[in-house]
């Protein structure tokens, strides 16, 4: 299952990981805002990821997690990074990063060691550029800015 599209070298970097239960956009920290993130999409050859929450059978009202094939393929996506930040749109059990970073602490201790926090927004509304700018924010980095005249890159 190679559900991965724009890979994004994270050697050593910081990762920001907009997780979803559907996909997940990978970007690395210092990469520019313009640059396409990486993409990791669940394999979904039976339709059932399209709604997370089933009722039928399922009387205590809990929410399936995606395959593992997904979860797994989110961590070796993102071993190589020196520390991940989280965005996620969930709340309690519908929250995708709580679910990544439980099989992450599981099956993966190295990844789930370098995650540095979670950030809840909401990430399917908001651009690659500014999920960027909120992963950027969340370690204390700032772009560099233009002022319009000579004085571009200041900070």
């Amino acid at each position: 299952m190679e559900n991965k599209t724009d890979v994004v070298i994270l050697r050593g970097k910081i990762a920001v990981a907009a997780v979803d239960f559907h996909s997940t956009r990978i970007y690395a920290l210092d990469q520019d805002s313009h640059d396409r993130p990486e993409t990791v999409t669940a394999q979904d050859p039976r339709g059932l990821y399209h709604n997370v929450y089933h009722r039928a059978g399922n009387p205590d009202g809990t929410y399936e997690a995606d395959s593992d094939a997904y979860w797994k393929l989110l961590c070796e996506s993102l071993h190589e990074a020196n520390g991940i930040v989280l965005l996620t749109n969930g709340t309690g059990k519908s929250n995708a990063g709580h679910h990544f970073a439980a099989y992450a602490e599981k099956h993966f201790s190295d990844v789930a060691a370098n995650i540095l926090g979670e950030v809840r927004c909401d990430i399917s509304d908001l651009t690659d550029a500014q999920l960027l700018r909120i992963g950027q924010d969340f370690v204390g980095m700032h772009p560099k800015r233009d002022h319009g005249d000579s004085r571009r890159g200041a900070i």
